[in-house]
Order: C-alpha cells, then sequence, then structure tokens
C-alpha cells in the first residue's frame, strides 16, 4: 500500500465512526491543488541541470496550507500528498488555525555542493513564489532542510515581492527571524505527549527500556528526552546501522559521536545488532523516527515492545496497526506524537506576524500546553468511541475541520 492509500484508509476508518458528512470527507480525499514545477540550475562545473519540485496544497478549511520542504531522492507525488493530507490533520489535531501542505525536491542534497544548493533552494522559490506566502502557504524544514535553506527561501522570496515577509516560512535561524526552541521542538512535544500517556500504560522511567529507531534531528532529541527523565535508551537506529547497550547508551555522547562521523555504528561501549534484532527487542518504547512504512506487518509480529510512539510521519503501515491492536500493543499516532514540529512553527509564524520574539522558556510552556491538551482530548476520543489512539486523533481532527464548514 503506498503512502497516500494508507492515508486514505486512515480516513476512511474514521469518518465511519464519526458519520463524517459526505461533502467534507469527499473533500479530503484529494488535495485543494497539486503544484509541480521543472527548473533548471547551473552547477559548479557550469553544466545546467534540470531539477523537479513539489507543493501540494491539500486542505486550506483551517487556515493558510502548513507543511515542510524535504529534500530527497525518494520524494513522489504520492508520497508528499500522504504528506500534506498528515499535515492538515495534524494541525486541527494539535488546534492551530492552518492548514495542510508539504512540497519537496527530487534529489540526493549530499551530491551537491553548499553554492549549488543555494542556487537550487533560491530557484525552486522562484518556481513556487506566486503559490506561497504569509497568509496563503507558509512551508518549513524537513527530511534534508535546515534553517539555512529555509534562509536563503525567504531572502529569494521577499526579493521577488519586494518587501519584508519573514512569516513565508517557518524553521529559519534566530538571527533571521526564527523561533527559539524550534530545534527540539518534535522531538521535547513527543516527550510531552508520551508524559500524557505513560501513566496510562505503566512506563515508568525505573522499569523502561527505550529503542529509537532514526537518529536525526527528532530522534536525537527524543532519545535525549527518555535520557534526561531518566530512562533506558538502549538501541539506536539510523540509515546505516543499530547499536544496542543493554544498560543503557550515553545519549548526549552517542549524539556527539554522531555529529562527528556521521553514523552510530561504532559507538564505545555498544554493539552493532542488525535491523531485525533492533526489531525483535524486549523494550517499554519503540520510537520510530525515520521514514514511512518502517513498521510492516512482519516486524509487527515480533515485536516485543510495550507501546510505539510515532515520531516519523506514516511509519505503521496499515497491516501493522491491525497487528499491534490484536496483540494489545498502543500506537500513540504521528499526527499527535509529532504535532510539536507544527506547533512551534505555528508559534514562530506568530511571532513574525506580531513582530515580537520570544524566550525558549515562553515557547516552550506554549508548547507544552497545546500538546497537553491535545493529549488530553485524544485520550477522551478514544475511550468515548472504543477506538485506537490513531482513529482517536482522526476523529479530534475532523471534527474541527467539520466545524468550520
Amino acid at each position: 500500500m503506498s503512502a497516500f492509500q494508507n492515508a486514505m484508509a486512515q480516513l476512511e476508518a474514521a469518518a465511519q465512526t464519526i458519520n463524517l458528512p459526505a461533502g467534507i470527507h469527499q473533500r479530503l480525499q484529494k488535495p485543494e491543488r497539486v503544484i509541480e514545477v521543472d527548473f533548471s540550475v547551473k552547477m559548479d562545473d557550469g553544466a545546467t541541470r534540470l531539477f523537479h519540485g513539489y507543493r501540494v496544497q491539500y486542505s486550506s478549511l483551517r487556515g493558510p496550507y502548513k507543511g515542510g520542504l524535504r529534500f530527497h531522492a525518494q520524494v513522489d507525488l504520492d508520497e508528499v500528498k500522504a504528506l500534506a493530507f498528515w499535515m492538515a490533520i495534524k494541525c486541527a489535531v494539535v488546534n492551530i488555525p492552518m492548514g495542510g501542505g508539504k512540497g519537496g525536491i527530487t534529489i540526493n542534497p549530499k551530491d551537491l555542493s553548499a553554492a549549488e544548493l543555494e542556487r537550487l533552494t533560491r530557484a525552486f522559490t522562484r518556481a513556487i513564489a506566486d503559490t506561497i506566502g504569509p497568509d496563503k502557504d507558509v512551508p518549513a524544514p524537513d527530511v534534508n532542510t535546515t534553517p539555512q535553506i529555509m534562509d536563503w527561501l525567504v531572502d529569494e522570496y521577499e526579493k521577488m515581492v519586494g518587501h519584508a515577509a519573514r512569516a513565508v516560512v517557518t524553521g529559519k535561524s534566530i538571527s533571521q527571524g526564527g523561533s527559539e526552541g524550534r530545534g527540539r521542538a518534535t522531538g521535547q512535544g513527543a516527550f510531552y505527549v508520551f508524559e500524557a500517556f505513560r501513566n496510562r500504560h505503566n512506563l515508568a522511567p525505573e522499569t523502561t527500556r527505550v529503542a529509537v529507531h532514526g537518529f536525526g534531528n527528532a530522534g536525537q532529541e527524543i532519545a535525549r528526552q527518555f535520557f534526561t527523565h531518566g530512562y533506558r535508551v538502549v538501541a539506536v537506529a539510523d540509515s546505516k546501522g543499530a547499536i544496542l547497550n543493554d544498560n543503557g547508551l550515553d545519549i548526549p555522547a552517542l549524539i556527539d559521536f554522531k555529529k562527528a562521523g556521521s553514523k552510530i555504528a561504532g559507538f564505545p561501549g555498544s554493539r552493532d545488532i542488525s535491523d531485525d534484532e533492533f526489531f525483535r527487542l524486549e523494550c517499554g518504547v519503540l520510537a520510530p523516527s525515520s521514514l514511512e512504512n518502517t513498521l510492516t506487518a512482519d516486524r509487527a509480529q515480533n515485536m516485543k515492545c510495550r507501546m510505539v510512539l510515532e515520531l516519523a510521519n506514516g511509519p505503521t503501515t496499515p497491516e501493522a496497526d491491525v497487528i499491534f491492536k490484536e496483540r494489545g500493543v498502543p500506537v500513540v499516532p504521528d499526527v499527535l506524537v509529532n504535532s510539536g514540529g507544527v506547533a512551534v512553527s505555528y508559534l514562530e509564524w506568530l511571532q513574525n506576524k506580531q513582530g515580537e520574539h520570544w524566550s525558549e522558556e515562553r515557547v516552550l510552556a506554549q508548547l507544552k500546553e497545546l500538546m497537553d491538551k491535545a493529549s488530553g482530548e485524544v485520550i477522551a476520543a478514544a475511550e468515548k468511541f472504543g477506538v485506537s489512539y490513531r482513529q482517536a486523533a482522526f476523529i479530534v481532527a475532523l471534527e474541527r475541520m467539520q466545524a468550520v464548514t
């Protein structure tokens, strides 16, 4: 099943549960607008190369489109549509007044020099400039995109429109109007969600082992949060391998090790393990933090975790969801767990619109308030309708969308 088919299956299950009116149901089955652009970039050797990019504007029911831009070799329209739909749901779950969008370029950014990456970003910005804007569509960082890339985007956009427009994009560097706390927002928000759920599932720090799959920004931050709060993070995986220490990994040291060498394999005090061994570990929490469809039916059958905490977008296939339900393993869904990133993006947008800059303490306090409230509403919906946390999150979102139609 493709990522978009997966997303539509999730929509269908929740829509049936609450008898969602046909009008809004049909409206959410396809994006409002799909933008595809081909644009050329001059490379360092003087040659001109053509690139293909996307921007999917899925739903503006609750406000301007909001969603990241990813630079990845596997970016395609199906994936971007799914991610844009999930963004619409995510914004509604966490109750911020924005819609859902997503974009990307089919490219491995590691193949480009810094100068080529800047020219690529600026050319893509020019190609989509008439379709984005502070009150229209607000991009943000995603896989392989950074505050520097967002700074290039806003600079190019401002050149085109002829005036300051900091709020056209979020995830910028602090000096260019970015928000304090943005870099840690997804992982920090995910931990706030976990805290809201953990007592219901008897996951105390002193007895809970944690495994984190994916060790980019979000994976590093959730691992750091668990480590800081006294949990044993026993296993971590990235795209190049997985490691285990049954006594617990030193996460701050591991983060430094990864930054110094680009991979976690060979970290002192750990042993390398296979992906198969990683997904068979006994643990309290498994936090998938990489890409879509990581948790397949085959893996779900053999996993020995007591909770799945989804930091990645769409990491669990529908077939795996069914297996987890049958086995009594709660899945706390991506549209709630990783919504801390878009929540702080919204707070950055708000600061830009108001010409303000808030302290990290204020940002994180507002983030905690948003995540705590959303978590409570999802738990309440799960109990009311007797459904999984995923269906409950979709129900919360769909009811909010329905309220504005």
